[in-house]
């Protein structure tokens, strides 16, 4: 919240990039305890639907952005500057909202059991790594470099997809801005029902077919989405976001049963702000070979032709996200304890004395 007041005031870039470096920070620290929080003590029958409805907060999220963008930036006497100001107000609602709820029960079993070993070692202190976290880094080493792959081809999607639309319509295509924001309106309401669909589907038929589903929705979407001029463009907004988010609709359970248990909150957050990162210049890739396709638009005026670029992007990193997802693993379903991990050792080295055992039987005569 002070970071967002503050941005109203910066006079030079080097400022706006400083105040917006220390916001990342906050704000990248937001996701991975929220995506645990919100599914913690979920029944593993709700997980699916309960994931497509926390991923679309964000969705939602960029409708308000949009229509207050809309009716604050360009009525404003401040500009953008006041669209910062008034961002700060709605998470004093989610301080109190938050305030008033109790920490899960999973999260207070982790807790519990964290203190125990705390006091079976008492001079270590926080900055120094536990047994259990080296085992986890260890063990999990070559899940979270495919959850980063994963996650820097879903971020690409949505990035790709998302960030530069609302160029191609006002400056390509020449929509007014009222016309722009409906546009946008309407594709992250196809956004917000494709996620909680795409969520709930992937309990029944899985996680990487729901989204490999997903996908091949969105590359038949490509045309209509970045093409048509008339209204119709609408649905094809729709049903894009519906598809890119309906993919990112099964993420945040995804991501939660690849992780470890104990460390789920650092697993999904980690990944999925690496996978940021990486697809971070998606926009300036696209609008940098954009400049390359030189068009004159309908009025007569010069532009570049972003429906070309966007459409050849975002269907290269639909493919990517396609293959990767086709060759990772799942764990649908997978419990939350933190105690899987032992539970399931245990149960290997049961089993592997029992083949033991077995081996070392005489053959029974008939």
């Amino acid at each position: 919240i002070v970071l967002l007041i503050g941005l109203g005031f910066v006079k030079t870039f080097a400022q706006f990039l400083a105040i917006r470096a220390l916001f990342g920070i906050a704000m990248g620290g937001v996701f991975g305890f929220s995506l645990a929080t919100s599914l913690d003590d979920s029944p593993v029958a709700c997980r699916g639907v309960l994931s497509g409805i926390f991923q679309q907060g964000y969705s939602f999220g960029y409708i308000l952005v949009v229509i207050f963008n809309r009716a604050i930036t360009y009525n404003s006497p401040f500009g953008w500057r006041a669209l910062f100001w008034f961002s700060a107000c709605p998470p004093v609602l989610l301080i109190i909202w938050r305030l008033c709820l109790p920490e899960t029960d999973t999260y207070r079993r982790q807790r519990a059991d964290a203190q125990a070993k705390r006091e079976l070692d008492p001079d270590r202190k926080w900055f120094h790594l536990s047994d259990d976290t080296k085992y986890v880094f260890r063990t999990y080493w070559l899940t979270l470099i495919y959850l980063v792959l994963l996650m820097s081809g879903f971020t690409f999607m949505s990035h790709g997809s998302q960030d530069l639309y609302p160029t191609l319509l006002s400056k390509q295509l020449e929509f007014s801005p009222d016309r722009s924001t409906v546009t946008n309106c309407v594709a992250y309401l196809g956004a917000i029902l494709g996620g909680i669909v795409c969520g709930h589907a992937s309990t029944f038929i899985g996680r990487r077919l729901t989204i490999i589903i997903a996908v091949i929705l969105g590359g038949a979407m490509i045309y209509p989405w970045a093409y048509l001029r008339s209204s119709a463009i609408n649905a094809g907004a729709f049903f894009m976001q519906a598809a890119v988010q309906g993919a990112w609709g099964v993420i945040p359970i995804h991501l939660s049963e690849l992780s470890p248990p104990a460390y789920r909150s650092l697993a999904t957050g980690l990944t999925y702000q690496l996978g940021n990162m990486v697809s971070s210049a998606s926009s300036t890739i696209e609008s940098t070979i954009g400049e390359r396709f030189p068009i004159t638009t309908a009025s007569g005026e010069p532009g570049f032709d972003y429906s070309k670029v966007m459409s050849l992007f975002i269907a290269c990193v639909f493919g990517y996200v396609l293959l990767v997802t086709f060759l990772g693993p799942e764990n649908r379903n997978a419990d939350f304890d933190v105690d899987r991990d032992t539970i399931y050792e245990e149960e290997i080295n049961e089993n592997e004395e029992e083949v033991d055992v077995e081996s070392i039987k005489p053959e029974e005569e008939f």
